[in-house]
């Protein structure tokens, strides 16, 4: 099936089909969501059959907003499919643009519209295999530990967001941030 995805195209922005966008390096929007637990974070292992990025680290979940698609909506609805999450309020922390090679002639050009879940560390997981290879709770501190000593674990934009965007997306989240 093919997915359109929100891109802007000679300055409109237009359904693009996704790896058309990521071929083409398209300007596209995007929707990253981190849930929480206390100092901990929720992370996943992308699924190796991922056309990018496959086996890396990423946050809790991302994903493109469908045509027409309100970002909030996107950001429930991809917790749900990827993870089994449901219930959870997805608090929205702001936007973040990037621009990431992610291999195999592949672009990340993405606006992206950040979200922030509190939630307990027993939050049950229904994990879709085709999306997710694992799962696992992470301290703050320790995630960039992880990065700083072993960067090509993780994808692009989980470097990214961790290096130039945390306090945004942390800041006043009871987590420690320095």
């Amino acid at each position: 099936m093919e997915i359109m995805i929100p891109a802007w195209v000679d300055g409109t922005l237009q359904p693009v089909e996704k790896l058309a966008a990521h071929q083409r390096g398209l300007r596209h929007k995007a929707v990253s969501v981190f849930v929480v637990a206390g100092e901990d974070i929720l992370i996943q292992q992308r699924a190796l059959g991922k056309y990018h990025t496959p086996g890396l680290w990423a946050n809790t979940c991302c994903t493109h907003p469908a045509w027409k698609e309100d970002a909030d909506v996107c950001a429930a609805r991809r917790l749900k499919e990827e993870l089994g999450i449901t219930g959870l309020d997805c608090i929205y922390r702001g936007q973040v643009e990037y621009r990431a090679d992610v291999g195999n002639g592949l672009v990340e050009h993405e606006v992206v519209q950040v979200f922030l879940a509190n939630t307990s560390r027993d939050l049950a997981l229904a994990i879709n295999p085709e999306e997710v290879m694992a799962t696992r709770w992470v301290s703050y501190q320790t995630l960039r530990k992880e990065l700083e000593d072993n960067p090509s674990k993780f994808t692009p934009w989980l470097r990214i967001y961790m290096a130039e965007h945390s306090g945004m997306i942390f800041g006043d989240a009871n987590i420690t941030t320095h």
